[in-house]
């Protein structure tokens, strides 16, 4: 008997973008990251660094405030992790926005 499959479903629609953000790992310097994939309930970034799925992280666009999110994978230098308060869809707009211009 074969195991049922998992879907996973997102709970929203991620947006394509490629920006530089800030990330920060608690009691650590913030690290420069390259954004992809942000949506309303998180986003995925790239980066050299090793940070483990349930770990907290803080995430910074310009001069937004920090963004606290939980690491739910980490795979080939891209983690992807989940807002802890979804955004504003308005903030979300805005950022994707100057990551157009």
């Amino acid at each position: 008997m074969s195991e049922p499959e998992t879907i996973v479903e997102r709970s929203a629609e991620r947006q394509p973008v490629t920006l530089v953000a800030r990330l920060r790992q608690s009691g650590a310097k913030p690290i420069e990251v390259e954004v992809h994939d942000l949506s309303t309930h998180g986003f995925q970034v790239d980066t050299v660094h090793i940070i483990r799925p349930g770990q907290i992280v803080w995430l910074q666009f310009g001069p937004l405030a920090p963004l606290e999110a939980q690491v739910r994978w980490f795979r080939n230098y891209r983690i992807g992790c989940a807002f802890s308060q979804p955004l504003h869809p308005a903030v979300l707009d805005s950022i994707v926005a100057q990551a157009r211009r």
